[in-house]
Formats: C-alpha cells, sequence, structure tokens
C-alpha cells in the first residue's frame, strides 16, 4: 500500500489529494490532526520523556512551588480528555468531524503524551528544579498542540454545533475541547506563578558525605537523559543563577573518570621503561577504537542529505513523482539530520571522556614519575611545561586519530558521488586537490619542525620567568626589573618567530584548502558544460552541497595533520621525561646491613657524583662506620663536599662505585636541608608534616627548636600561614621549623644540613643543648656546620676537601685544623681602625615575626579570585587594543567582503539555473516568472493572511538564450570572477587574522611581564608561584593558540549567519517569521550555556593552578618528601586536586556537547522547515528550485562555545630592616638613589645564564673587573674550572654550593660603587677562615663607604664603630663594641660570651 493510499484511507479522503491543507475557510482537519495534533504531542511526549530521570534530591523537603501543582493537575487532566472525546466518537452514530481511524489515533497520542508530561513534571518538582519553573523547552512544547485545538473550535463554529438542533455526541466534544483549552490556559497561570524563596544549592560541606552532596552526574541515568544531557540541568541551573562558584559545585566525575581509577587502569598495563603510548592504549584503547564504528556510522548518515537533497530537489523540478515520495524524502532529510546529529554529538562526547581519561592517567604518572625521579631531575619551568602545555598537546591525538581516516573517507565518498551526478567532470577537480597535497606536506613538516623549536624557547623562558620570581626580592633591591625583563623578553621574541611561522603556514594551509572548493565546484561546471552536458537545478544543487562537504575534510586535515604532529612532539617530549632514572633504594643501598650490629651507616670505596658521568666534582669516602647514637660533625671549607655527602648518604646522588649500607633504611631519614623547604602552609602543618598531633611531643618540639616566643607574638600562633618557601618568615625561622619538622617526625638516623648557620649564638647553643644534644640525644646525627665552636662535644669529626673525607677523629685533632681565632679586642678596650661601618646583630632569640601583614586569623594565603558573571566589555576592549584598531578594523573589513563575495556567487549561480529552467519551459514562461508582476509565492488561503511585500523577486537581467556557448561564457566568467575575489578576500582574511593574533599575543604577554614585575613585593609573599606560572605557562598559551582558533570559529559562523539572513531574506523572505521563535530559543539555550561555561572555564584555569605549585612544590623539598617517607600523602593530593580539575573539565565538555546537540538540532529543523515550504509550494505549483530553495548545508543555527598583606608598618626583627629601607627607598625609585644602594642578601640569588650574566646583569662592567670582583671572593679558581665567565651555572646556580652561591652574590656587590652596603647573613655557609679574608677585603673595599652587617657570627662586627642591638623588633642597645662590652648586664656582652664559651647564656630562650 503506497502512502498515498494509506492516508487517504486514514483521513477519507481520495487519493489525488490525501492530505489536503484547505477545507472550505478553514485548514483540512486531517492536516489538522496529523500535523498540528500528532506531531507536537510526540515531540511533547519525546521532550517529556527526556526529563524523566532528572536526579531528585532525597533532603529536599522545601514545600514546592504552587505553580507546579497546578501544572501536574492540568496536564493529567489533559491526558484524561482526549480519551473522553474517544466516547462521542466510539458511539453510533459518530460525532466526527474526522474518520474514527484518525479520531482514535490522535486522542491515544495526546493521552500518552500529556501522562508522560505529567509524571515529568511531577519528578522535576521533587528535584531542584522545584525552586525554579523548570525548563523553558518543556514549557514551550505544552503548548504547541494549542494551534490544533483552536482550529478544531473554529470549524465546530462553521458547523454550527451549538445551533439546534443540539447533537449529544458533537456538543460533548465541544465541551471537551473548551475545559483542553481551559486546561492549557490554566497550565500557563501555573507556569507562570510566581517563584518561591531561592535556596542555596549547597547545603553540606564538600566531601563531608558522598551522599549527601547534590547529585549532578551521568551514572544512572536513562539513555534518553544521556543522549538529552537533562542530568545536566541542575549545573546548568546553579550556572544561571549565578551559584557555580567553588569546584565542588560542579558535577561529579563519572565513575571511569575518577583519578583513582584511571591510576588503577593505567597502572595495570604500565611499568618503568615501557612506552607511554602503549599503556595508553592498553588501558583505554580498545574503546577509543570502538567510537571508530560510530564515527563511520555518523559519517555515512551525513551523506544521506546531499542524497535526499537530489532527490528532493528533481521532484520539485520535475513534478512527476507522487506527493508520497515527496513527503519521505523531506521526512528522510529531516531524520537523517536529527540522526546525524545525535551520532555526531555523541561520538564527540564519548572522544571527549577518552582524552579525559588519558589526561587524568598521563598527569597522574608525571607526578607519580616527579615523586621516583632520581638526581638528574629537570628544571621546575620544564616539569611545569609537561603537566600544562605537552599534555594538552598530546591529548590532541585523540580528537586527531580518527579524523585522520575518517577525512579522507569522507573525501572518497563526497568524490565518488560527485561522480555519479557530473560524470567525469569531477576528475579535473580532483587532480587539482591532488597536486595540493605534497604542497600541505611541506607545510605540515615545517609547522612540526617551528612547534618543536618552539617548546624550547618556551620552556627557556618559563624557567627563567620561574627562577626571577623565587628572587623577586633581590631584583626589586637592585632595580633589574627592565634587564632581567628584557632576557624574557628576548626568549619570548624568539618563541613569538617560531609561533609567527606557525601562524602564518597556518594562514596559508587554511587558505589553500578553504579556497579549493570554490576552485573545484568552477572547474566541475565549466567542464561539466563543455562536455555538451545542460545544468539543471538538481544537478547544481546537488553537485554544490557535495563540493562544500569537501570544505571539511579538506580544510580540517591539516589541523589534524598538526594535531597528530604536535602530539608526536609532546609525545616524545613526555617520554623522555618518563625515561630519566629513578631513585632506586635497593640498588643504591646494599642489601646487606652494616657488618657490625652497633653501626648504623657504613661507607666503604664509594665514589657519588651529581651526574650519571661523573663529570661535576666527584665525593670519594674510602671508608666510614658511624655508630648509634653518635654525634658527627663534618667540616671543612666552602665547596668542599660536606653537602655532598650527606645528598649522598639521603641517596640524592649518583653511586658510581662502592658499597652504603645504613641500617633501618625502611624507617628513613631525619633531614634538614642547608636551604629550609617550608610549605605554603601553617607552621603546624609544616612541622606536623602529615603525622596525627601528639601534644606532648610537639611541645618538646617546639621548646627544643627554640619556636615558642616566636609563635607567641604571631597573630594565630602556629595555625599563622607561612608564604611560599617560608618567604614571610626570617632565614632563622624556617631554618628551625625545618628542624622541627624533622625531629618531629622521630627518626633513628638525622642528617643535618647547617641548621646553626642561620641563628645566632645564643640560639645555636640553645639548640645544640636542647635538641641535637637534648630531644635527639638517643638518635644517630650528622651535623654539617662552619661553627667549629659547637661540636666540642662530637663523638667524630669528620674532615672533608675537594669532595674527599681526608681525615677523621675527635673533635680535639680535626677541629684546630679548621678554626679560625676570632680578632678579640684590643687591651685598652678600643677596637682597630677598619671602615665606618653600622652592624646589626641579631639575638636570634628576639621574635623576628612575620614580613606580611595577616589577619587575625593567621590566613596568609589569598584565595585565587576568579570574575563571576558575563564577560566585561573592558576585556574584549583590552584585545582589540593588543591587536590594533586599524589591524581589528582591517579583519572585520575583510572578514564581510569574504561573506559578501561568496553570497554573491550563491545569488549569481541561483539566478543562472532559474534562467536556465525558464528558458527551457518557454519564453513567456521565462518572463512571467521574472516580471515585476510574478505570481507571489503563496495564496491567502494558504497563511490566513495576504503576504503583502514579504517577497522580493529578483530583480530582472538581460538574458540571452542560455544554450549558446557565448551565454555559458558569460555565465561562468561571471561565477569565476565573483569566486576569485572570494579567494582573494580569503587570502586577505587569513593573513590579516594571524597579523592580528600574532600582535595580541606579544602585546598581552609583554603587559602581563611588566604588570608582575613592578607588583610590590607583598604580592608574590601571598600569591602562590604556581599561581603566577600558570598565567605565564597555560595562559598565555591559550592567548597564543586556544583563543584565535576559538575567535576565529566566532568571526566565520557570525559571518556565516548574516550571510544566511541574507539568503534567507532574499530567496524566501516569509521563512524569516520563523527566525522569532528560533530566536528566542536559541538565547534561552545560548544563555544558560553561557552562564555555566563561562564560570566552568574560570574554574578550569582556577584549579589548574594548585596542580602546577604542587609539581613546584614537591619538585623542590623531593629529599625531605622521600626522607620522611611521605610520598604516597603527596601523591593522595595531588589526587584529589586532580579530581577537581577533572570535575570542572568534565562538566564543561559536557555543557559544550548540550548545547552542540540543540544546536544542531535547531538547524535540523529548520532544514525541516524549508523542506517542508518547499512541499507547500510544489503542491501549490509555486515552487521554483533555481530562487526559492536555499542550500540546506548552509542553513543551520551557527554556535559557538568560546570560552575566555600589606607589609607590617613595623618590621620586628633584624631581618626587615633591609625591607624596610629599601621599601622606603622604592617609594620614589629614583636611577641615581638605586645606584648608590646595595645588598647581598641571606638567600643567594642566581638565574640559570653564565657567570657574567649573574654577576652583571646590565651589561655594565669589563671582565677585568669580574675577575677582580671573583678573585677579591676567592672564587676565580672555580669559575675557571668551570670555563670562565661564560660557563653556564645551572638553574639557580646548582653547579655551585650554597657557600659559593654566596660568595657570587658578594663579587656582585663589590662591583657596585654603592654608598650604602647591606649585609645580610651572606657568608652564613662559608667557613670561619673565608669569612675572615672575606672580611678583610669588604673593610678594605668599602672604607669610605657606610656598610650595615646583619651576622650571627660576632668576629665579624667587632672591627664596625657602632653595634645596634635588636630584641623583639626594638633597638635595646646601641654603641661601640668595646663600650657594649665594658657594660656589665650587656645583651652584647652576653651574646659575645656564649659565642666564645659555646655554652648556653644567661639570656635563655630565642
Amino acid at each position: 500500500m503506497s502512502v498515498e493510499r494509506f492516508v487517504a484511507q486514514l483521513c477519507g479522503t481520495s487519493t489525488a489529494r490525501p492530505l489536503p491543507l484547505w477545507e472550505g475557510n478553514t485548514t483540512g482537519h486531517c492536516f489538522t490532526q496529523l500535523v498540528l495534533s500528532v506531531v507536537p504531542h510526540t515531540l511533547l511526549a519525546v521532550l517529556s520523556a527526556c526529563h524523566l530521570g532528572t536526579p531528585r534530591n532525597p533532603n529536599y523537603n522545601l514545600p514546592c512551588n504552587p505553580g507546579w501543582y497546578l501544572r501536574i493537575a492540568t496536564s493529567f487532566l489533559l491526558s484524561i480528555f482526549p480519551l473522553f472525546d474517544l466516547l462521542p466518537v466510539a458511539l453510533p452514530p459518530g460525532a466526527g468531524p474526522g474518520p474514527k481511524g484518525l479520531e482514535v489515533l490522535a486522542g491515544c497520542v495526546a493521552a500518552m503524551a500529556w501522562l508522560s508530561h505529567s509524571l515529568a513534571l511531577w519528578t522535576l518538582a521533587h528535584s531542584p528544579h522545584g525552586l525554579t519553573r523548570g525548563p523553558l523547552t518543556l514549557a514551550l512544547a505544552a503548548f504547541l498542540p494549542a494551534p490544533a485545538l483552536v482550529l478544531t473550535l473554529l470549524w465546530h463554529c462553521q458547523k454550527g454545533t451549538l445551533l439546534p438542533p443540539f447533537l449529544p455526541g458533537p456538543l460533548a466534544r465541544l465541551c471537551l475541547l473548551i475545559l483542553q483549552l481551559a486546561a492549557i490556559l490554566a497550565y500557563g497561570l501555573g507556569w507562570a506563578a510566581p517563584r518561591g524563596p531561592q535556596e542555596p544549592w549547597t547545603q553540606e560541606p564538600f566531601l563531608s558525605s558522598e551522599d549527601q552532596e547534590p547529585e549532578v552526574s551521568e551514572d544512572g541515568e536513562s539513555w534518553l537523559s544521556r543522549f538529552s544531557y537533562a542530568w545536566l540541568a541542575p549545573l546548568l541551573a546553579r550556572g544561571a543563577q549565578g551559584e557555580l562558584r567553588q569546584p565542588q559545585d560542579t558535577c561529579h566525575l563519572p565513575r571511569r573518570l575518577h583519578p583513582a581509577y584511571l591510576a588503577r587502569a593505567f597502572q595495570a598495563h604500565w611499568q618503568e621503561g615501557a612506552r607511554l603510548w602503549r599503556a595508553l592504549y592498553g588501558a583505554f584503547g580498545r574503546h577509543y577504537l570502538a567510537l571508530g564504528l560510530l564515527k563511520l556510522v555518523g559519517t555515512m548518515v551525513g551523506f544521506s542529505g546531499p542524497l535526499l537533497l537530489s532527490l528532493l530537489v528533481g521532484f520539485l523540478e520535475e513534478g512527476q513523482e507522487p506527493l508520497s515520495h515527496g513527503l519521505l524524502y523531506a521526512l528522510g532529510l529531516a531524520s537523517g539530520a536529527v540522526l546525524g546529529a545525535v551520532l555526531q554529538n555523541q561520538y564527540g562526547y564519548e572522544v571527549r571522556k577518552v582524552t579525559l581519561q588519558a589526561r587524568g592517567a598521563v598527569l597522574n604518572i608525571l607526578y607519580c614519575k616527579t615523586l621516583q625521579l632520581g638526581p638528574s631531575r629537570p628544571p621546575a619551568g620544564e616539569a611545569l611545561n609537561l603537566l600544562g602545555t605537552d599534555s594538552e598537546r598530546l591529548l590532541n591525538f585523540a580528537s586527531s586519530f580518527h579524523e585522520a581516516w575518517g577525512l579522507p573517507l569522507q573525501l572518497a565518498i563526497t568524490l565518488c558521488l560527485l561522480y555519479n551526478q557530473v560524470g567525469l567532470a569531477f576528475v579535473g577537480g580532483l587532480v587539482l586537490a591532488l597536486l595540493l597535497v605534497p604542497v600541505n606536506k611541506v607545510i605540515a613538516t615545517r609547522i612540526m619542525a617551528s612547534n618543536q623549536e618552539m617548546l624550547q624557547h618556551k620552556d627557556a623562558r618559563v624557567k627563567l620567568v620561574t627562577e626571577l620570581l623565587s628572587g623577586i626580592r633581590v631584583i626589586k633591591f637592585f632595580g633589574w626589573e627592565k634587564a632581567l625583563g628584557a632576557r624574557v623578553e628576548a626568549y619570548r621574541a624568539r618563541e613569538l618567530g617560531r609561533l609567527r611561522v606557525i601562524k602564518y603556514l597556518d594562514a596559508a594551509c587554511v587558505y589553500l584548502w578553504a579556497a579549493l572548493p570554490v576552485v573545484i565546484a568552477i572547474i566541475i561546471f565549466i567542464t561539466y558544460v563543455l562536455m555538451g552536458h545542460q545544468l539543471t537545478a538538481t544537478k547544481v544543487f546537488t553537485a554544490l552541497a557535495l563540493v562544500r562537504m569537501l570544505i571539511f575534510p579538506l580544510n580540517n586535515f591539516p589541523w589534524v595533520i598538526n594535531g597528530l604532529l604536535e602530539a608526536k612532539v609532546s609525545l616524545v617530549r613526555i617520554q623522555r621525561f618518563l625515561d630519566l632514572p629513578n631513585h632506586n633504594p635497593q640498588a643504591y643501598y646494599s642489601s646487606d646491613p652494616p657488618t657490625e650490629p652497633s653501626t648504623v651507616l657504613e661507607l666503604h670505596e664509594a665514589l657519588f657524583s651529581w651526574d650519571p658521568a661523573g663529570t661535576s666534582q666527584e665525593t670519594f669516602i674510602s671508608h666510614l662506620e658511624v655508630k648509634k647514637g653518635m654525634l658527627v660533625g663534618i667540616v671543612g671549607k666552602v665547596g668542599c663536599g660536606k653537602t655532598s655527602l650527606l645528598a649522598a648518604i639521603a641517596g640524592e646522588l649518583h653511586r658510581l662505585h662502592g658499597q652504603v649500607a645504613v641500617w633501618g633504611l625502611s624507617k628513613g631519614f631525619g633531614l634538614a636541608t642547608q636551604e629550609p623547604w617550608i610549605q605554603f602552609a601553617t607552621i603546624r602543618d609544616n612541622i606536623l608534616f602529615g603525622k596525627t598531633l601528639d601534644t606532648q611531643l610537639y611541645r618538646e618540639v617546639l621548646e627544643a627548636c627554640a619556636l615558642n616566643e616566636d609563635l607567641s607574638i604571631l597573630p594565630a600562633g602556629d595555625q599563622t600561614e607561612v608564604g611560599e618557601k617560608g618567604v614571610t618568615l626570617s632565614g632563622g625561622q624556617r631554618a628551625r621549623i625545618a628542624l622541627a619538622r624533622a625531629v618531629y617526625q622521630e627518626k633513628a638516623l638525622y642528617l643535618l644540613d647547617d641548621p646553626l648557620a642561620a641563628v645566632d649564638a645564643d640560639v645555636a647553643n640553645h639548640l645544640l643543648h636542647k635538641c641535637i644534644l637534648g630531644v635527639l640525644s638517643h638518635t644517630t646525627r650528622l651535623l654539617c656546620t662552619h661553627r667549629t665552636e659547637f661540636l666540642e662535644r662530637a663523638d667524630l669529626v669528620l674532615l672533608m676537601e675537594a669532595g674527599h673525607l681526608v681525615r677523621a677523629g675527635p673533635p680535639s685533632e680535626i677541629l684546630p685544623l679548621v678554626q679560625a681565632v676570632p680578632k678579640a679586642l684590643t687591651e685598652n678596650g678600643q677596637e682597630p681602625d677598619s671602615a665606618k661601618a653600622l652592624s646589626v646583630q641579631d639575638p636570634e632569640k628576639t621574635k623576628e615575626g612575620l614580613k606580611v601583614e595577616q589577619n587575625e586569623s593567621g590566613r596568609l594565603l589569598q584565595e585565587e579570585s576568579k570574575k563571576e558573571g558575563a564577560v566585561a566589555l573592558h576585556v574584549y576592549c583590552t584585545y582589540w587594543r593588543a591587536v590594533g584598531q586599524g589591524l581589528a578594523l582591517a579583519i572585520l573589513f575583510s572578514l564581510l567582503l569574504m561573506q559578501a563575495t561568496s553570497n554573491a556567487a550563491d545569488w549569481w549561480l541561483s539566478h543562472w539555473i532559474s534562467q536556465l529552467k525558464a528558458a527551457r519551459n518557454s519564453s513567456e514562461e521565462m518572463l512571467a516568472s521574472t516580471s515585476p508582476g510574478s505570481p507571489r509565492l503563496f495564496s491567502a488561503q494558504l497563511l490566513l493572511f495576504s503576504p503583502g511585500s514579504l517577497y522580493t523577486p529578483v530583480f530582472p537581467l538581460p538574458k540571452a538564450a542560455p544554450n549558446g556557448s557565448s551565454d555559458v561564457r558569460f555565465y561562468l566568467t561571471v561565477y569565476a570572477t565573483i569566486a576569485g575575489v572570494n579567494s582573494l578576500c580569503t587570502l586577505l582574511r587569513a593573513v590579516l587574522f594571524a597579523a592580528g593574533t600574532l600582535q595580541a599575543a606579544a602585546t598581552l604577554h609583554h603587559r602581563l611581564l611588566l604588570r608582575v614585575l613592578m607588583a610590590p613585593v607583598t604580592f608574590f609573599d601571598s600569591t602562590p608561584t604556581g599561581r603566577i606560572l600558570n598565567r605565564f605557562s597555560s595562559d598565555v598559551a591559550c592567548a597564543d593558540d586556544s583563543l584565535p582558533f576559538l575567535l576565529n570559529i566566532l568571526l566565520a559562523n557570525a559571518a556565516g549567519l548574516l550571510g544566511l539572513l541574507a539568503v534567507l531574506g532574499f530567496g524566501l523572505p516569509w521563512l524569516l517569521l520563523l527566525l522569532p521563535p528560533l530566536g528566542i530559543m536559541y538565547y534561552r539555550v545560548q544563555y544558560c550555556y553561557r552562564a555555566s561555561a563561562r564560570e566552568l572555564r574560570r574554574l578550569g584555569s582556577l584549579t589548574l593552578s594548585p596542580l602546577y605549585t604542587h609539581l613546584a612544590d614537591t619538585l623542590a623539598g623531593l629529599p625531605v618528601l622521600r626522607a620522611a617517607g611521605a610520598t604516597y600523602r603527596f601523591e593522595e593530593k595531588n589526587q584529589q586536586l586532580l579530581e577537581l580539575n577533572q570535575r570542572c573539565q568534565f562538566s564543561s565538555c559536557a555543557t559544550t556537547q548540550w548545547l552542540d546537540i540543540r544546536l544542531q538540532l535547531m538547524g535540523a529543523a529548520v532544514v525541516s522547515a524549508i523542506a517542508g515550504i518547499a512541499l507547500v509550494q510544489h503542491q501549490q505549483g509555486l515552487a521554483n528550485p533555481g530562487h526559492q530553495l536555499a542550500d540546506p548545508g548552509k542553513c543551520g543555527v551557527p554556535g559557538c562555545g568560546v570560552g575566555v598583606p600589606a607589609r607590617a608598618a613595623k618590621c620586628p626583627g633584624w631581618g626587615d630592616l633591609p625591607c624596610a629601607t629599601w621599601r622606603e627607598v622604592g617609594h620614589c625609585r629614583p636611577n641615581g638613589l638605586w645606584s648608590q644602594l646595595a645588598i647581598i642578601p641571606q638567600e643567594p640569588f642566581l638565574f640559570s645564564g653564565t657567570v657574567r650574566e649573574n654577576l652583571d646583569p646590565q651589561g655594565l662592567y669589563e671582565d677585568r673587573a669580574l675577575w677582580q670582583a671573583l678573585e677579591q671572593c676567592h672564587l676565580s679558581e672555580v669559575i675557571i674550572s668551570m670555563g670562565g665567565l661564560h660557563g653556564e651555572l645551572g638553574e639557580g646556580g646548582r653547579s655551585l654550593s650554597l657557600g659559593q652561591r654566596q660568595l657570587l652574590c658578594l663579587a656582585r656587590a663589590l662591583l657596585t660603587d654603592a654608598k650604602v652596603l647591606c649585609i645580610d647573613e651572606a657568608t652564613a655557609s662559608v667557613d670561619q677562615k673565608t669569612d675572615q679574608l672575606l672580611q678583610q677585603t669588604i673593610c678594605k673595599r668599602f672604607a669610605n663607604k657606610t656598610v650595615l652587617t646583619i651576622a650571627h657570627r660576632l668576629n665579624t662586627i667587632l672591627n664596625s664603630d657602632r653595634v645596634l642591638v635588636l630584641q623583639a623588633g626594638r633597638v635595646m642597645e646601641m654603641d661601640s663594641p668595646s663600650a657594649l662590652c665594658n657594660q656589665p648586664h650587656s645583651l652584647f656582652q652576653q651574646l659575645l660570651q656564649s659565642s666564645q664559651q659555646g655554652g648556653p647564656s644567661s639570656l635563655g630562650g630565642p
């Protein structure tokens, strides 16, 4: 049975007109029931079913809005009324107005639709949607059946149902019809009812209980909810209400995306030395390959559009087929568009989930590898780039691989279909496409090479920025912001140079492939005509649709290749990092314990080095045994290898040969490094370091490490937060907190690397007697120190020289070899004549206090803020100015020209086809179809009103006989000319856009760097380095690459939308009537999406910074983590941070797909509307494919997802004195004044580069002056061994020991001609002999200058003119050294006695 016969039988009509649109003065009843009633009710049922799986909130007990109850009640009544309406129809003699079959079908569909709708409303009312009106689309769908009811009511009025004689059947149906309309009106009142009071979404704290969190998750949802993303409704509602403020407000991760699951799945296929891609394939590859089938089916469905379009245009053009065929073609076109949209959307969603799986696994393995790194470690900047940039580029493979085979397949099928349409005429276009393949390969190769170089320059830039941030105080002290900023800009310039090559090559590639379809179309049409064929609307529109389908594979293939190449580059870089040697205690230490049971540590013929090749200074220990409970002192000149020996024992060096045996190795070490590692946390958290609080032990540790008085003056005691790396603490406080952390771990073996260097003699005595000889008396201790007076009670002293253990023995035998006698006062109490200097001595027992003002809670870390709501206008203006106003206007102008010429080409082709059709019919029809008085497109009967001026015909053009060669040449010439102009505009737009985005990238980075370098020091005290590095790494990469990519799509879609509106307004003006409802729907959809997507992108960036900070923190404190056995805890913390970031990424991905499916369905609705209008025109005899059938390939709704403590006024400690001095100077910052000041900081600041660059960053001095300064600091021999002034120091100057770094900073100060020199513990890590020589150099070099010396070694300041003694931030004493020594109760005298006697002073605690 044909479709016409079935419809005619159902409607009781003839097969000639099975579905009459108009009967009498109103629409046909069959059309009303089937099209205006059954279809809307079906849509309502489907939308309602999608919301049946909305997650319910079990704890949601607030009273529901009364409007919900009214809507539920009316929906339930509306499900009953159609069933009652069937009774008059079923009972004889029938109540019309249509056949029983038609009425039963319409009534049953309506009853099922309203029943499902009432259930959906009940579900939504008991979900968080109950606080709102619910989804707008669902409410709008409820009003779609209303027109059918109104038209039926008009039918009853025309038939006189209310006029006598009254018939019970029709009268009952009329009453039920009025009740249905009243119910729909009541439904509208219920929807419009005011909403109840708004309640917060999250009433329970995060992670308090998994069951108490508001459930917004994909797991457990129905397939309809998954396809429509209805489960995202609560999340989108939160975004619309501005309640997406924290990562915890996002949806839960599906089980297969949880970091713990991903870690287990990946580790099952990962082993050391394996290839990363193999492990990723084993864990996630099978599911990913299976998605290829979904991709294949979606691609095949996508080709149904051009084929059905060809059939539909042929049906409209020939008019020989029955109407049922046209209906099938239109329905097929609409169904194919919907099915293709769903398949493509689900494919993209599933691929993105696999990408997130791989991302979680890669980020987790990168962090795990960081915890396992051996001595050969990459710079922090390179590791951060691996975490941010390379991991993202590697994951581009997931979206590119299936496209790599899908695009050629799509291209092949398209060419095959083209052959079926135009025969061999397509060969010319194919040859042109093949000729561009080698060109594309050359471009892709250049892009890959430039990309590799760009990443290297980016590594260097981020590494330098990392170093500059670590030494920002010194940079500001010396006023080096401009000089070192220029170094960063130099790296950035090289990076931008490579990026410029990439962008212009991309522009050329995109232009070639974007212009190719137009050229192919011209060649095909010319060849087709020259071969003797005649163009028809069917051939042209089908060929154009197929050629436009070439745009996607040809235009995207270069991006796919580029993505694969970038993924390969990043894979190599990540694999190189994963292949670095691990820290392997089983191989490093001897498997056998020491030979003697009483021996804790034994080294025999052991040779160590910082690099596996042994090119750096080696540390050799012929034989060393350390008994249990011994205190072992390690002494020697600066750079002799003391720190290397402790690092070798801790397993942080390469063991080249020999044996290292440690008793109780599994229990770890107590490690206090020379440069204290402090976390950005509270003081208590730093000391506990993950262990449970033992109050008694905690108090003992605080007392032993002289921290009680410090804590008593802090804002929140031990709950006070300290800055990153302890920047808000003094050097002595950092050293004591690090020591307290080691003591609290309760280990059997302690490695203490000069913890007494940063404290004064009194506090050093306290630490020695209360801590090292007190709390730790039962442990084995190895103590490195230059303060040999504190080693007299050691059991064994080791003397190191040039990396070798030269002697070992009791203190009485070894100490005289290294001790330097302090210069005592003269007999008459007068100090010898020396440089006029003001020395400031710090009693470490004083309360140094924090350098950054904190609140009463002691919280220092400022939570990373984010903007809320719409992106502010000034953000767009900033980017506009960064591009440049002239360049930005040129880009927009070229974009409009490109779209205008594209529309002109389409219009000219449409005009040509119209003339062909008109000429083929008759010359009279041609004149009638193009004259101003031609018939209108539709009659008043069709639209119930007169269209008036809604249609404007194409203006007439002079025409010749279309079959003549001159006429063909004329049309082809004009078409080719317009296409050529469009090609030039495309090229111009691509080049201008690349230039504009490059200019914006350079400008934004320059402004960012300038703002950071000019920020006050307090900003760096309260801002983690990882947060700043996130701006310079990921966010800069976004401005360089992601933002231009999305902006390009936005501009192209915006221009395409304008062009589409112009085409619709010109060819089918009354189709514009669909725009208002579509516009409303689009506005609501994009409003919900933008409000949520904007916040999710911000949260994604917000949660990425802690990952950066955590990785950088881990790299800095890796030895301490291993020694304390805290690696597992840090790995768990990383998984928690990763989970929050993954939640934001997944939520952002899901909302993007939510938008995508809705936009594609709206586009499918437009295609269906156009096909339906074409059928209506065909049935009315008004169809003209040349003018009125817009290209469905261009119809859609373009969517784009864009996306974009103040310092205390009174410094309480001596360490703040230079800070205060330089801060006051910094208010005016005159260059002349800065040149008169110099400071040698307590913590040496060196950066990656040569010795010369570190000594003289501004390039002001000659080599002779540099060598002279190095000789005065006794560093010339060391620098010569490194290769002279052009020798590389490595990141942070790691090629030198800490003492040598301090000496290099001293040499830097000696170069200046400063009038005032401040020396802040600059020789704390230098042996006493070298210290004496340096003091003589300073006295001689700055004989006529003012010198402020902050020192714990009192012998270094005995030659000063004045001594100023601080306690608790107050000046207690100030006089000459001799005068203070002669005062009986002088604090200075007590300190001097403590340092000379090596015993505790009467001052007591710190």
